[in-house]
């Protein structure tokens, strides 16, 4: 192969609409901002990564504007004149140099593993060991904080043959009422569908222990992130058999090890953009599977290329138990892609083209681009 090395990095923040507002225990999402970032190459490749949260800083330390500015200021001067193709070597230089800023990384290295994918013809999930499946099932969440509205969201999706399986967002309101609202969802789906919860940490460890039964008895099959610390929800884990999800908690390998040490999940959320990079999130995989801990494909509401990105992952483990939540760009009214994903059946196709699969619509994306281009070149 050609040496080759980075030439320049082009951020932007993208701000998209999205189809209704998405309701959390700690915020309201009304739109959805994307930090894409191109790589371009010395060969003429280029490679595109994204960074997305959930409700700007609400969820978590890193906001779009911060990755950008990571990157801009700090990532990109460190990456020029480096070589593309060692994505591992060269991530592990950022890391020394660049503390934390799970997103950001995560971004940089989709950027360079679809690069990397187009540079060898074949997908990303090639570069991570091959894929298992070919299409991946994806649970839709209700965020409505309306039960009547999302009884007909569900309703309509279940036609559609889109999603079977329904995520319900609760923690905002008093538990008696996220228990009522759950329930007459489950009712109202019946066995045509799966139903379970997301608290986003918003429960206290006793708040908890009265509710999870509840949500049991209502025909809830899976409870996320209940509470906010990992003792809390081992100490739930003994309590309860339904199955307990870790996701807040997990902060890649390290924090995953932690977990499966004391038996503290059944499941683990693997978020690539959480877990800093799409190997970080392997590894955490790789920890649960040893753990015999089961694994559920999550997602931080991203755009189609962390959310190909991840598909790409999921379609490479060995095992996922809970399906997927790639649900994303659906929520997102504007289309970014010169060929809409595959979303049918209840389940994702992967893409299967060189890098990612998919290509940025650059005409549409640039009405939705805030404040033009940052540029960092040699």
């Amino acid at each position: 192969m050609t040496a080759t090395t980075i030439e320049r990095i082009e951020t932007r923040l993208v701000d998209l609409p999205t189809i209704r507002p998405h309701k959390l225990s700690v915020a309201t999402m009304h739109g959805q901002t994307l930090m894409l970032v191109k790589v371009y190459c010395g060969d003429g490749v280029v490679g595109i990564g994204e960074g997305t949260t959930i409700a700007g800083m609400a969820y978590g330390p890193e906001s779009p504007e911060a990755m950008k500015l990571a990157i801009d200021a700090y990532f990109a001067p460190a990456m020029i004149g480096q070589d593309p193709t060692r994505v591992q070597a060269l991530m592990a230089h950022l890391g020394k140099l660049v503390k934390g800023n799970h997103f950001a990384k995560s971004a940089l290295e989709t950027a360079l593993l679809d690069a990397q994918g187009k540079r060898l013809g074949v997908p990303v999930s090639e570069l991570l060991g091959g894929r298992r499946r070919e299409r991946l099932p994806v649970a839709w969440t209700l965020a409505s904080g309306d039960t009547a509205k999302d009884i007909a969201e569900a309703e309509s999706m279940l036609e559609l043959r889109r999603h079977n399986v329904f995520k319900l967002k609760i923690g905002a309101r008093e538990p008696r009422t996220d228990i009522r609202h759950v329930a007459e969802i489950k009712k109202a789906v019946g066995e045509r569908a799966a139903v379970r919860v997301d608290v986003n940490m918003a429960w206290s460890e006793t708040q908890a222990a009265s509710a999870i039964p509840a949500l049991v008895d209502a025909g809830c099959e899976l409870v996320e992130q209940p509470v906010a610390s990992a003792a809390a929800l081992t100490r739930l884990m003994r309590r309860f058999p339904v199955a307990l999800m870790a996701d807040e908690i997990l902060h890649g390998p390290e924090s995953a090890f932690e977990i499966a040490k004391n038996e503290g999940a059944d499941v683990f959320a693997i978020k690539i953009e959480q877990s800093g990079g799409l190997f970080a999130a392997q590894r955490v995989a790789a920890i649960a599977d040893a753990a015999d801990i089961e694994l559920y494909g999550g997602t931080m509401l991203e755009g189609a290329f962390s959310t190909v990105a991840s598909a790409h992952l999921f379609a490479s483990f060995a095992n996922l138990q809970w399906g997927t939540e790639l649900f994303g760009p659906l929520l997102i009214t504007e289309e970014i892609l010169t060929e809409p994903l595959d979303y049918r059946d209840f389940a994702l196709t992967v893409p299967n083209g060189p890098g990612l699969g998919i290509e940025l619509d650059e005409a549409r994306v640039k009405r939705f681009t805030r404040d033009g281009l940052m540029k960092v070149t040699r």
